[in-house]
Formats: structure tokens, C-alpha cells, sequence
């Protein structure tokens, strides 16, 4: 991350606009670092609460329908927005990264990289413990 960022420009990120090229590094480590899940889970509460917001009040005051009702269409579509944002995720900051120039698939890898250390050690760990030869 070369570049300092306007708190205001990284708000319009995560409300899910772009950002100039010169950002592509912080775009990269915000999706390949390690609360990059966090960051994304907030990223997609940013985006799908005001919608869900609208939905509800135009089911109140444009439709007439009961609050419970409007509340309960609310968190449904709430709750479904969330669920396949977060089921797509790793697809998803895939792409975003095709859009500043890096090659498909590069936050995973990159995910991977970091903590390809981390996931050795935890398997040879695992392999003393439970792949004991039984001679």
C-alpha cells in the first residue's frame, strides 16, 4: 500500500465502488489478507442493508402491508442476500482483482501463499500425532 487513502473514498469502496488503479495493492491485500472474510462480510452488510431497508418500507407504506410482515420479508431478503454473498466470496474477490490487471484466480493463491507456513506446520503437527507408523 504505497498510496494513503481518503476515508471517504475507502467508504465508497466498501459501499462496493471501484477505485482508481493507483489503489490496486490495497485492493489486493484487503482480499488476501487475514480478516479478508471480515472485510468482505462488511463490504456485503454495506451493500445489502439499504436495499433490504427499502423493500421493507415499501412494503409498509407503499403496499400497506403490517410492520411484522414488511419486518419478516425484510430480514428474509436480509438474510438471503447475505447468505450468497458469503457463499461466493472467494469467487467474488477473485474477479474484483481481474478488474485492477491481476490474473484470475490471484486472491486465492495469493491466500494460499500466506498461509501455506502456517498450514505445514499444522500438518506436520497433525501427522506426528495421528500418522503414527504402528511398528
Amino acid at each position: 500500500m504505497t498510496t494513503k487513502m481518503n476515508p471517504a473514498l475507502k467508504l465508497w469502496y466498501y459501499a462496493g465502488g471501484r477505485l482508481p488503479q493507483k489503489y490496486r495493492e490495497f485492493v489486493f491485500e484487503d482480499v488476501t489478507g487475514p480478516k479478508w472474510l471480515v472485510r468482505f462480510t462488511v463490504r456485503s452488510l454495506v451493500q445489502v442493508t439499504p436495499l433490504t431497508t427499502a423493500i421493507t418500507l415499501a412494503l409498509v407504506f407503499g403496499l400497506g402491508s403490517a410492520w411484522p410482515l414488511a419486518i419478516a420479508c425484510g430480514a428474509l431478503g436480509f438474510v438471503v442476500g447475505l447468505y450468497f454473498a458469503l457463499s461466493y466470496a472467494p469467487e467474488s474477490v477473485d474477479y474484483r482483482l481481474t478488474k485492477y490487471g491481476y490474473p484470475r484466480g490471484s486472491a486465492t493463491q495469493g491466500r494460499r501463499e500466506r498461509n501455506a507456513v502456517r498450514d505445514r506446520a499444522r500438518q506436520a503437527k497433525y501427522d506426528a500425532v495421528w500418522r503414527q507408523s504402528e511398528g
